[in-house]
């Protein structure tokens, strides 16, 4: 396998120039360049001046008990609580 050599860096670098032009170029190097720079930025506004607060408690709510069913009667039919 061939890695870029020095050469085919220069013909590369050559191809864009005359594809885009030195302004473009420098643009866009400079667009990228303030990119970082923010992100940089932003990296470090987000460690340092954001309190660290716990996440809010998660209060586990009480199962819902399920109806209450009485004993089987004779014939085996089950009847629910206060009814006969």
């Amino acid at each position: 396998m061939m890695g870029l050599s020095l050469p085919h860096l220069i013909v590369l670098a050559l191809v864009v120039l005359v594809l885009f032009g030195r302004g473009r170029v420098s643009d866009l190097m400079g667009d990228f360049g303030k990119g970082i720079k923010s992100f940089k930025e932003g990296m470090a506004d987000e460690t340092t001046n954001r309190p660290v607060t716990p996440p809010p408690s998660q209060i586990a709510a009480a199962p819902a008990e399920p109806p209450a069913v009485a004993p089987t009667s004779a014939t085996g039919e089950t009847t629910p609580t206060g009814q006969s």
